[in-house]
This record gives C-alpha cells, sequence and structure tokens, in this order.
C-alpha cells in the first residue's frame, strides 16, 4: 500500500467533497459532545453532535462513530473522533487522527478537520492520520475495496510541518513493511538489498560487510549466529554526514531476520512471530531515511546486524567460545540468546569511530515484556543519554520506561572458559537487564587526545529493549495498529532533529 497524496485546504470543511470527513468531539454537560473548532455551521453541528451521543460516542479518547453526512456537507460519511477532556496536545490529535482514519481507511478521499493550532499540531495530525490508515497487502491478492489515495488536512498553512509528517509516517510505514514480509522473502541479503535500494538517493553512504569480510574483520557475534543458515549473514553500516554537524551519534539495530533459537531450539509455539525479530535493524533503518529527508543537523551512523539463527550442522553449539570484534571472548551458553552476541559486534564497530552517543535498538529479552507489557519499551544506559532519550520519547508520544543496571547481577556472567558469558548461569532473574549488563561490555572508551595517558570513560550509551511495543497483539488503538507498529522510531527521529551542540556538550558532564 502506497502513501496517499497530502493536500491542505483552506475551505470550510463542509465544502470539502471527500469520501470521509473527520470531525474532533469532547464530553459536554449532562452527556452531550461539542464539535472542536469552527469547522461546521452550527446547524450540522448539532446534528452530529446529537447523533453520535445517541450511538454510544462520549467524546473520549478512541471513541470514534461514523455517521452519514448531513445536507449540505459535501463529504460522503463524518467520522466522529473523540478527543477527551483534557488540553488538546499534538499526542492527543495524533491518536485522534489514527483512530479515525483506522474506521475510514477504505476510503479514497479522507480530510481531517481537527485543530491543528501550531505546526508540531499539523505534524500531529499528518503523523497519526498516516499512521492510523496504514494496511501491509503485499501478500494478499488485490481488493476489490478502494484504495487510499488523498489525505487533507483542513485549516493547516505550515507545509513544512505537513510534509515532516509525511516524512515521518513514510518512514514509520516503511518499518512495519519490513517486519511484516514473511522470512522466506526478507533475510539478511535481501533485507540489505531493500535498504540499499530504499536509500540510494538520498545523502547516506552505505558500506556492506558480507560473510567473508565478517570472518576477515574479526565479528565473530554476528558470524557465530549467522553460521546455521544457508543463507549467510550481512553487517551493513550506512553514514549521514551534513556540513557543520553538531555531533556524530551511532544507532546499532538487532537484525535476526528470524530466530528459531539456534541449537537451543525455541518450542513451535514460540517460533511464531519470530520474523519480528530484526526490527531493531528497521527500526534504525527507517530512522535514517527520516533524518536524511529532513536534513538532521547531526551526523548518524547506523549499524544493522543482520543474520538468521538457524540450527544446522554448522550453527554454534552450547559451550561454544566466540570472539567478539575487538577481541573479547563470548561463551555460548544459550544460543537463542543471539541477538546480543550480534549487537556486541555493532557496538564495538559503532566505538571505534568514537560518536558522541551510542543507541542500540533491539527485540531482545521476553522479560522485558513481562515486566513491561507491549506498550513501554525498556530503556537503560548511562544516565545523561537515557535523559535524552526518555525526553524524546516524551516530546513524540512514544512509552519508554527506565530500568537499571544494577551491578551485583553481572557476576552472574562470568565464565570459566572465556571473558563473559552470554546469559548468567543459574538464575532467570532480573533478564532485560542482565542483558543490558553484557552490552554495556561492548560499548568502548571516548577519543583521547594524543599525549593523553588517562583513562577515557565509556561513550555515552543508551539501550532500548523494544521486545514489548515491537508488535501488537492486543488489537488496534489510536494510531497503532494490530501487528508490527514501528515503536520507537519517531522517538529516534525527534531526538535526531533536535539535538543540538547543547544536547551533544550535556553528554560530557
Amino acid at each position: 500500500m502506497k502513501l496517499p497524496r497530502l493536500a491542505s485546504s483552506d475551505q470550510p470543511a463542509a465544502l470539502i467533497d471527500c469520501d470521509a470527513l473527520i470531525v474532533g468531539v469532547t464530553p459536554g454537560a449532562e452527556d452531550t459532545l461539542l464539535v472542536v473548532g469552527d469547522v461546521l455551521g452550527e446547524a450540522h453541528a448539532h446534528w452530529l453532535q446529537q447523533a453520535a451521543a445517541a450511538l454510544g460516542n462520549s467524546g473520549s479518547s478512541d471513541d470514534c462513530t461514523v455517521l452519514p453526512a448531513p445536507e449540505g456537507v459535501l463529504a460522503t460519511t463524518v467520522v466522529v473522533v473523540g478527543l477527551g477532556r483534557d488540553e488538546f496536545t499534538p499526542a492527543t490529535l495524533r491518536h485522534a487522527a489514527g483512530s479515525a482514519t483506522r474506521q475510514a481507511s477504505s476510503s479514497e478521499h479522507i480530510a481531517v478537520a481537527l485543530p491543528a493550532f501550531d505546526s508540531a499540531a499539523a505534524q500531529a495530525v499528518v503523523e497519526g492520520a498516516l499512521l492510523g490508515g496504514y494496511q501491509f497487502t503485499a501478500n494478499k491478492k488485490p481488493s476489490q475495496e478502494p484504495t487510499w489515495s488523498t489525505l487533507t488536512i483542513v485549516g493547516a498553512r505550515d507545509e513544512g510541518a505537513l510534509q515532516a509528517g509525511v516524512v515521518v509516517a513514510e518512514s514509520v510505514w516503511w518499518v512495519r513493511d519490513l517486519v511484516n514480509t514473511p522470512p522466506n522473502e526478507l533475510y539478511p541479503e535481501s533485507f540489505q538489498a531493500q535498504v540499499t535500494d530504499t536509500l540510494k538517493d538520498l545523502p547516506i553512504d552505505i558500506e556492506v560487510f558480507d560473510e567473508d569480510q565478517l570472518v576477515e574483520g574479526g565479528f565473530g557475534g554476528i558470524v557465530g549466529v549467522g553460521g546455521g543458515s544457508t543463507r549467510p549473514p550481512r553487517l551493513v553500516a550506512l553514514r549521514y554526514r551534513p556540513e557543520d554537524a553538531t555531533g556524530h551519534i551511532a544507532l546499532v539495530g538487532k537484525g535476526i531476520t528470524f530466530d528459531s533459537g539456534g541449537l537451543s531450539l525455541k518450542p513451535a509455539a514460540s517460533m511464531l512471530g519470530m520474523k519480528y525479530d530484526m526490527t531493531g535493524a528497521a527500526t534504525v533503518s527507517g530512522v535514517m531515511r527520516a533524518v536524511a529527508s529532513l536534513k538532521a543537523p547531526v551526523a548518524v551512523t547506523a549499524w544493522l546486524c543482520l543474520a538468521e539463527n538457524m540450527p544446522s550442522g554448522s550453527a554454534q553449539r552450547p559451550g561454544d567460545v566466540i570472539s567478539i570484534r575487538g577481541g573479547t571472548t563470548v561463551e555460548v551458553l544459550n544460543t537463542d540468546a543471539e541477538g546480543r552476541l550480534v549487537l556486541a559486534d555493532g557496538l564495538q564497530a559503532a566505538s571505534e569511530e568514537h560518536p558522541d552517543l551510542i543507541i542500540d535498538v533491539a527485540t531482545l529479552t521476553g522479560a522485558a515484556r513481562i515486566a513491561l507489557g507491549e506498550r513501554y519499551a525498556g530503556l537503560m544506559g548511562d544516565a545523561p543519554a537515557t535523559a535524552l532519550v526518555e525526553k524524546a520519547a516524551q516530546s513524540s508520544g512514544e512509552l519508554v520506561w527506565t530500568m537499571p543496571l544494577p551491578e551485583e547481577l553481572r557476576k552472574g556472567l562470568n565464565s570459566d572458559v572465556a571473558d563473559i558469558a552470554n546469559v548468567a548461569t543459574g538464575s532467570s532473574l532480573g533478564g532485560m537487564l542482565v542483558a543490558g549488563l553484557f552490552l554495556q561490555e561492548f560499548v568502548g572508551p571516548r577519543a583521547t587526545q594524543p599525549g593523553d595517558d588517562t583513562e577515557a570513560s565509556r561513550i555515552p550509551w543508551a539501550h532500548l529493549d523494544i521486545a514489548g511495543p515491537a508488535s501488537n497483539t492486543l488489537g488496534a488503538y489510536g494510531y497503532t495498529p494490530k501487528g508490527p507498529t514501528g515503536a520507537t522510531t519517531r522517538a529516534l527521529i525527534s531526538l535526531l532533529m533536535d539535538i543540538d551542540q547543547d544536547g551533544i556538550g550535556t553528554l560530557s558532564r
């Protein structure tokens, strides 16, 4: 499914000839509704308020009612969506726009008459509307239903904000498309090819490490995990370098295109959905697409760590010892704890360029889902780094929860035969936190000046465990569909678009 064409209009909403017109309402006194904004005449607004209330719409968030348009309104239907009682914010508008377009997604032309009162609100309305209308149809027979082809935003005049909303939504759509693609079609080499083809016209330099180069470069984590598959692994580096960049940020994404568990084989039921295990790599790819299109002020390098974790005679075994890029050895006690192994190589590669900040993104642990459910991503790392991610998530309306990295859990990763083990022995406690402690070991030091013999501190680092919010299994809500969500993509775009020299400076304090 292609994104619809975006248009804006200063016409009264009643005069826009469309299939579905989206109007916002809030709860009024004594179970009445109030239409938000001067978007319809008094008579039309009164009729909509009464009709929607009679059908059970209370004006609360996610309340949505589809009505035939009254006489004098050129739209075929009117979608009445609740905005709740609280103050309107970009997050409120994004959520409402998404709820409404989910209801109207079979319409060819949708017009949105929500209160886009400033640039942030206008961008949020576009993002929400487009994200709510997402569908993945690549593997289905052509539908006889109309295809959404036009989105009109009523009353918004900031074309830059509207276009930014399109770019962000398009990037999230791409993430969702990648994650939805079945694993017989998406594997390390085809993933790399899709990324290369999609980003080829943007100011991004692309470097690909094939299986031979990975062996030669000492990327033992990626090579070890991918060794059991007939479809060899890849490492892809995406580099965006604007003039006068305010700093350099590295992103590292876990890209396990299918996770069988390897020789530590998952139960059959647990393999369902394991095509989602490449969501981290898809996320950082989508972020790169957006920041290069929107001309972010900061240099960004993304590392996509791509492998398929399969059982075979060439697969790594429990008890094997592998060497990560940079020389740290790892005793592999569980081949189903493979994501941290490929990320270790990616973190080492990212560290060698001494960026100001490293953020890794991964569907890393089932423990994160158990602890935080499906809406919150687990956030771990150094305080200045996690503070930047948390701020960006809040401003973009995404949900993260900062978790500790307790030093006392680190001893569980001690190994008798290697520098570190990939899982804690004898305990399943704090699995999300133990995985974060493992990754922390592979974040390198800051760059030192010539002649400086003091030990450099670690590069500021944040880890996002998106195992929960990456896939929504409990039913669509707001602009979030059932299935792949693209969670944290917008938060990271926000971080990279808004960071300046002061923001980079906070990392060194």
